[in-house]
């Protein structure tokens, strides 16, 4: 059932299109009460779906060899 639904939040994003939202970092997210629900690899790299109630959030983060922090790239709203 997990994979579905994270399935249905990819396909959903996708056909929204809805733009990116500038400034949102998974850090900034969680400190609004977010939750991470679920985690998955990508051609983007690495994809986070983060919800707060009716909200869910999928953001898509990036490591670097010279940093231990994982930076956020882009984070979208899932309709």
């Amino acid at each position: 059932m997990r994979k579905v639904w994270i399935a249905a939040a990819l396909v959903a994003a996708s056909l929204f299109d809805a733009a990116a939202q500038e400034g949102v970092t998974v850090d900034s997210l969680l400190k609004q009460g977010y939750e991470v629900k679920a985690a998955f690899p990508s051609n983007a790299g690495p994809g986070l779906v983060l919800q707060k109630g009716d909200a869910v959030v999928m953001c898509f983060v990036a490591e670097t060899k010279k940093s231990a922090d994982v930076a956020t790239q882009y984070c979208k709203p899932v309709h």
